[in-house]
């Protein structure tokens, strides 16, 4: 009998990017992150609140931190697992770091890297430390070739994969190189991340991409932006081993859907004028000033640097590629305060069930008929959206419904 007769693959949901604000001693970690996002914090509100089986926790170098993740193994309330991770409840943890290399004069750009154990973090984190300034903060410069990064991580058995490619502030193809190839060897990136202002269809512009498996993360700075962008994969249980097969696309594992922003709610979906804080729609797209003040300053955003270095006329999507599916948060939808939210989720249990599985008119019985419309339209793809930019999130326009979805090329 085979191994997949043996034990069936499941779905199973991971966001693999979410940043520790401080040890759990008061030590910072990343700084612009909440101080309530400690490993221990991560992995109830994954496991206990979003629902999240997979989850990747990207600032495990910090020596800090480690000693945090020590701590649980030795009072057993977590437990590292066979094939790599962590476990707590119904949460696997991925030990990661986000790292940021620069080659030559070249913008900087970030990377994320994985590893299986602890040990084998704890070892990468000595070898960063020698090429590093603070390896106890997140998403540091790295004083070594991007090149002889790679083979670091995937000489230890880690997995790369480059961190919101195209975003202007330190995504590869936002601020540092038209192609990937130019900065790494493809050979050592095991997927792409997209980031908050990308989706699949506009990747596709970009024939260099075609071979690799997307993610679509969280990128979380607060404990409650966990699973706002997650993916679905297909495996026999969640750990880095069957991670690594369903990025490869290998024995029946795969990633089989993104769930990610709507491209037109991130906050560096269109270009920005510094000037005057225009943000710049389709039918500017062409501008060199700011149609509104005349300055000449404009920060590119992704769908117009995308469309820049693009080496197709149309984007392709290869049959591999799983669907992309439109998720708006609670968080976006006009008038849904905390008080609200808490009231849907203690009648529905969680955020997803919310979004994706409650009646209109059980939504309707805990907050109104006008709410429970737009959290419906927002399943729906009917909400009209106004486009971010410049930093700034998109949101959804208070004034109607759009009657198709809002894509890039409506």
């Amino acid at each position: 009998m085979t191994d997949r007769l043996q034990t069936p693959l499941h779905k199973y949901y991971a966001d693999l990017h979410i940043h520790i604000g401080q040890a759990e001693n008061g030590a910072p970690v990343k700084i612009s992150g909440s101080r309530n996002l400690t490993f221990a914090n991560i992995a109830r509100e994954a496991s206990e609140r979003k629902g999240i089986h997979l989850t990747g926790v990207i600032d495990c170098h910090a020596p800090n931190v480690q000693e945090d993740i020590k701590r649980h193994l030795d009072d057993g309330s977590m437990a590292e697992i066979e094939g790599g991770g962590i476990a707590y409840k119904n949460t696997v943890i991925l030990l990661g770091a986000e790292i940021e290399i620069r080659e030559g004069t070249r913008p900087e750009a970030h990377v994320l890297a994985y590893f299986p154990d602890l040990d084998t973090m704890t070892d990468f984190s000595g070898w960063m430390g020698r090429h590093m300034k603070n390896v106890n903060l997140s998403s540091q410069r790295l004083y070594a070739p991007p090149r002889e990064l790679q083979a670091e991580i995937y000489g230890r058995a880690g997995i790369m994969i480059p961190a919101h490619v195209f975003t202007p502030h330190k995504g590869i193809y936002g601020s540092s190189a038209r192609r990937m190839a130019e900065l790494l060897d493809l050979g050592k990136i095991s997927a792409v991340e997209l980031g908050l202002s990308a989706d699949s269809e506009m990747a596709g512009y970009i024939s260099e991409l075609d071979s690799f498996s997307f993610l679509t993360n969280s990128d979380a700075h607060s404990l409650g932006k966990i699973g706002r962008e997650y993916n679905e994969l297909l495996l026999k249980a969640p750990s880095f081993a069957e991670l690594r097969l369903a990025l490869e696309r290998s024995g029946g594992r795969k990633v089989t859907g993104n769930y990610g922003l709507n491209p037109r709610l991130g906050k560096y979906h269109r270009s920005f004028c510094t000037g005057c804080g225009t943000i710049l729609d389709e039918q500017e797209i062409a501008a060199d000033r700011c149609p509104a003040c005349g300055h000449a300053k404009l920060v590119r955003g992704v769908f117009d640097r995308i469309l820049d270095i693009a080496d197709r006329a149309r984007p392709c999507i290869p049959e591999h590629r799983p669907p992309y599916i439109y998720q708006v948060p609670l968080e976006f939808i006009p008038g849904l305060g905390q008080a609200k939210l808490q009231r849907l989720l203690e009648r529905f249990g969680t955020e997803m069930n919310i979004l994706h599985q409650a009646g209109e008119e059980a939504i309707a019985a805990e907050v109104g008929t006008e709410l429970a419309r737009s959290i419906v339209m927002a399943r729906e793809g009917r909400l009209q959206l106004i486009a971010g930019g410049g930093g700034t999130y998109g949101k959804i326009d208070r004034n109607g419904e759009s009657h198709k979805a809002a894509r890039l090329q409506d």
